[in-house]
């Protein structure tokens, strides 16, 4: 249920019935003080200086048509025009013994469900994965996780490169091992080693470069023992990305893969098609679009190159056709695309262009979600000692380690097989975490011992906090899946924990629209915290506990674990029953 959603809809009843148009915004909030009611209307103040009368006198005429009895216990002015609402008691208390029965935690799927395409991780399959893939690959994760939860369909893209000059570079030493006796597996087996040999050959040994560019030309005309080598490549090279995945817990599959190669048939239409509408047009022998639309302080136009002056293809080719199949093929509602910052201008290129060649729907929305750089503590992006990139797989095993060191230092008596299995998860947990939880658009600082630690907020600590709240069952003998008894919403820890555990689907609303997994992270930390206030305000299985109020509070219990279970599990972080 999304509070605020069903409030924006009565406000604007409201506002209407009070002769204020259609399209007049509400302005609904959460309020920030408890003294302040639970929700704001606040789109009296606004509406009023546009028809320049008193916003109270506006307010109350609002309030006269609010309909909101069935979940709020109160309305008031506040302030200059600010309209408090109070929810009952009772209806935080029904609404959470409803959600305590669900499956989906009382979270609705979308009444109209779109079909929506997820661009995302997308590495390079001449390089083993790096910790520069790490952010498009957990954000976009997290986002097509919730996506699929409110009931979307979800068509996840793995847009990796596989085409281009350096793969002939790449062949040509593939086949250069391969007729020394070697074995592909064997060859590949560090992609960045072997990458920059290749590199090393093409730049130094006489030849060498030549070969290269002739394999290029073989590649792309099909021939089928360059064909060969190219797919042994890009099968071994998929195969590490597939264990980073598996390693990250992340969704993508190998069906998910949808490569750069999978476009070169469509590639001569889209030019053809460019050049046809006179949007590109040739100079200096390439055929390019110059847009107005993004043109420079001097008022020069943006130039976007399609085709280069040899009749190459570039990247921008490549994602205008990716355009047309996600549109026009595969029929978007909408398009998310997890990149670099830096790469706004050229994905702002290909959206203008794709919509005036007709290569995206008007019904289509185009969503660059870029995101920010991962930085080392000296504040430049993130690096080994020596300066060299920092492979995926190997920041991942050194956070399992770093994690199974944390854990060693607190007292358990579980076995060591359970102890490495909780390293593994707040290992992956933490790193993140650490990255989810800041907003997306910013860099941010990596640091072993914040991210690791079990105060703040940090995979460790929600992970820490489930497990607290799970003991209290086992420690009660209580088996929480058969707990179904009544909510009594008394303390004002109770209430401000509840309407915390009914704004869940709120959360995911806004994290869905703006792509922006760290308000998910907030959320969580938030309820967490809360939790801690109300165990230590209100009982739960000290003696002198009436039986209903501790039934009432193990079912608030309950609710918190399998929502902080949930929300973490949206994001890709497992929990664990003990640590």
């Amino acid at each position: 249920m999304n509070i605020r959603q069903i409030l924006v809809e009565k406000a604007v009843a409201a506002m209407v019935a009070a002769g204020l148009p259609e399209d007049t915004n509400p302005a609904v909030t959460q309020s920030t003080r408890p003294q302040f009611g639970d929700y704001q209307i606040n789109g009296a103040m606004g509406a009023a200086k546009k028809l320049k009368t008193n916003p109270r006198e506006l307010a109350q005429k609002i309030i006269d048509n609010l309909d909101v009895s069935d979940i709020a216990s109160q309305t008031e002015i506040a302030g200059p025009g600010f309209i408090n609402i109070h929810l009952k008691p009772e209806f935080l208390a029904d609404t959470l013994v409803s959600a305590n029965q669900d499956e989906k935690l009382g979270v609705a799927e979308h009444a109209s469900a779109q079909n929506v395409v997820v661009d995302y991780s997308s590495p390079n399959l001449a390089k083993e994965m790096h910790v520069g893939h790490l952010r498009s690959t957990i954000i976009g994760d997290a986002v097509v996780r919730a996506l699929v939860f409110r009931g979307d369909s979800v068509t996840r893209q793995n847009h990796v490169g596989d085409w281009g000059t350096q793969f002939g570079m790449l062949i040509a030493h593939l086949e250069d091992q391969l007729e020394n006796n070697g074995i592909a597996s064997q060859a590949l087996s560090d992609l960045e080693k072997f990458y920059k040999e290749a590199k090393v050959r093409f730049d130094e040994e006489e030849g060498f470069a030549e070969r290269a560019r002739d394999y290029v030309v073989k590649l792309q005309s099909g021939e089928k023992s360059v064909i060969s080598h190219w797919e042994t490549f890009t099968d071994v090279s998929m195969h590490h990305c597939l264990e980073t995945y598996k390693e990250l817990n992340v969704t993508l599959k190998k069906e998910d893969t949808y490569a750069e190669s999978k476009y070169n048939d469509r590639l001569s239409g889209v030019i053809t098609l460019l050049k046809e509408k006179g949007i590109a047009v040739e100079d200096q022998g390439a055929q390019v679009v110059f847009l107005d639309e993004l043109a420079n302080k001097d008022g020069e136009p943006s130039v976007f190159i399609v085709q280069k002056s040899g009749g190459g293809f570039l990247y921008a080719t490549t994602d205008l056709a990716a355009c047309d199949y996600r549109s026009n093929k595969l029929g978007a509602d909408r398009i998310l695309i997890f990149v670099d910052a830096r790469q706004s201008l050229h994905f702002s290129q290909v959206e203008l262009t794709a919509r005036k060649a007709g290569l995206l729907r008007d019904e289509t929305t185009y969503e660059f979600c870029p995101f920010g750089t991962m930085m080392g503590e000296d504040g430049k992006p993130f690096k080994t000692r020596t300066g060299g990139t920092v492979k995926l797989a190997e920041l991942l095993e050194e956070a399992v380690s770093r994690a199974t060191d944390k854990l060693a230092e607190r007292e358990s008596d579980l076995s060591a097989e359970e102890r490495a299995e909780i390293a593994r998860k707040v290992g992956i947990g933490a790193v993140k975490y650490a990255d989810l939880s800041k907003n997306r658009t910013s860099d941010y600082i990596f640091n072993w011992d914040t991210m690791l630690s079990f105060e703040g907020a940090t995979a460790p600590y929600l992970q820490y906090a489930y497990t607290r709240v799970r003991s209290i069952f086992r420690k009660a003998g209580i088996d929480a899946a058969s707990l179904n008894a009544p909510i009594s919403i008394v303390e004002a820890q109770e209430k401000a924990l509840a309407i915390k555990l009914i704004q869940f689907e709120e959360v995911l609303d806004q994290m869905i629209g703006e792509a922006t997994p760290h308000v998910l992270c907030s959320y969580l930390y938030e309820l967490a915290s809360l939790y801690m206030s109300f165990y230590e305000a209100c009982p739960v299985l000290k003696d002198g506990v009436e039986p209903a109020t501790k039934e009432s509070r193990l079912m608030l219990c309950n609710l918190v674990a399998k929502t902080l279970a949930k929300g973490l599990d949206l994001l890709g972080i497992e929990v664990m029953e003990q640590m």
